[in-house]
């Protein structure tokens, strides 16, 4: 039995691999839901079992293109309440998963959907990853120098945020309407039309001044000192985001730089300035810098690799990097539960499973006997 959490008693059935669906159902499985993951293991030579966002869940191999396979999973579908499913449009429709399938069996289903460009419009067809996302949606043109190729950000932004988070918000609030109401509901959840959000803040400057932003060249990306990255003299780099005008004022005054203070988006001096808090943050270490500038009011932080990062005290002190116990008992240093409930707090309780862990003791659950278990594996169903 789940410990109690917030989403205790809820059941998803999650199709979807790789990134963001599986991140999205992660999410649900720490706050307490049961997630029974769903994959054909013809994909498991694709090596791209993410054992990251596996944590917490159950996994189960199913041949869906099978007779046998659909069965077991639609047995499961009359007592889950949420299928999570990652597949380009129209898939599940062939497959004959779909949502309207799915309701027909179990009408209080939410069924969620995550796709590159969503299940309508003029890009509905289009093979998709995170840089295509980021490109279509606006995003990689504002990440970079601003006189070279837009750069590939080290992380799956519209994965991640426009996918499995926004996964989860529609699957909460479908969950919301169906305690009132009953009744479940579709989820279509475009990764690209989640990153249109982020763009909120350029928008605003573009309705402005009506120009497009340039990379690397607006108010909170490099245009000045006051908000930038310095290279520090043993070659790390710490960042600055003293936008306030006091923050500004503080970080002047402590480099003795006073005659800057007025100046902070002075566009005639912009790089006088810059050019000189780069000299100024060169003649010292980034661990220098991080004892003198300590909980100084600038708004300042040293750009942590991810090693620093799964060592930081404050991450450890706040649990959002914690050490996670294997089946081997050797202990793994994993990210935390961001959202912290008061009530009902999220947890990591146990490590990703094996590709098909569960696939044995979920068909005994449902009621299979052991000989159908065995011919199941036989005929490469499960």
């Amino acid at each position: 039995m789940l410990e109690k959490g917030a989403l205790t008693g809820i059941t998803v059935l999650d199709l979807s691999r790789l990134l963001p669906g599986p991140f999205g159902s992660m999410i649900l499985a720490d706050h307490g839901a049961r997630v029974i993951s769903i994959e054909d293991k013809r994909f498991i030579a694709d090596g791209f079992f993410i054992t990251t966002v596996n944590r917490n869940k159950e996994h189960l191999s199913l041949n869906l293109k099978t007779p046998e396979g659909k069965e077991i999973f639609f047995r499961m579908v009359k007592t889950a309440d949420i299928v999570i499913e990652g597949f380009r449009p129209g898939v599940v429709q062939r497959l004959g998963v779909d949502y309207d399938t799915v309701c027909n069996v179990n009408p209080g289903i939410i069924y969620c959907s995550i796709t590159g460009y969503g299940q309508t419009g003029l890009y509905v067809n289009r093979a998709g990853h995170d840089i295509n996302y980021l490109s279509t949606s606006g995003i990689l043109d504002l990440i970079g120098d601003p006189d070279a190729p837009p750069a590939i950000p080290g992380v799956q932004a519209a994965d991640i945020a426009g996918g499995g988070m926004n996964a989860v918000i529609g699957i909460l609030l479908a969950l919301v309407v169906r305690n009132q109401t009953g009744k479940g509901q579709y989820i279509d959840i475009s990764m690209t039309d989640g990153m249109l959000g982020f763009l909120s803040i350029p928008l605003f400057f573009h309705q402005l001044t009506r120009q497009n932003l340039r990379r690397s060249d607006s108010m909170l990306s490099h245009r000045y000192a006051c908000y930038n990255t310095y290279e520090t003299a043993d070659g790390r780099f710490l960042s600055i985001g003293a936008v306030e005008h006091r923050f500004w004022k503080m970080l002047c005054d402590h480099l003795e730089l006073p005659e800057y203070i007025s100046l902070q988006c002075d566009d005639s001096r912009r790089m006088e300035i810059i050019d000189t808090m780069r000299v100024v943050f060169r003649q010292k270490t980034i661990d220098q810098w991080s004892n003198e500038l300590g909980d100084m009011d600038i708004c300042w932080s040293k750009v942590q690799n991810l090693e620093e990062v799964l060592k930081d005290p404050n991450f450890r002190e706040r649990e959002m990097v914690v050490d996670l116990e294997g089946k081997d008992g050797k202990t793994t240093p994993v990210f935390g539960v961001p959202v912290k409930l008061s009530r009902t707090p999220g947890k990591v309780r146990t490590p990703a499973v094996g590709f098909g862990e569960s696939t044995v003791s979920i068909l005994r659950e449902i009621g299979y006997a052991e000989d159908d278990i065995a011919v199941f594996q036989k005929n490469g169903i499960v």
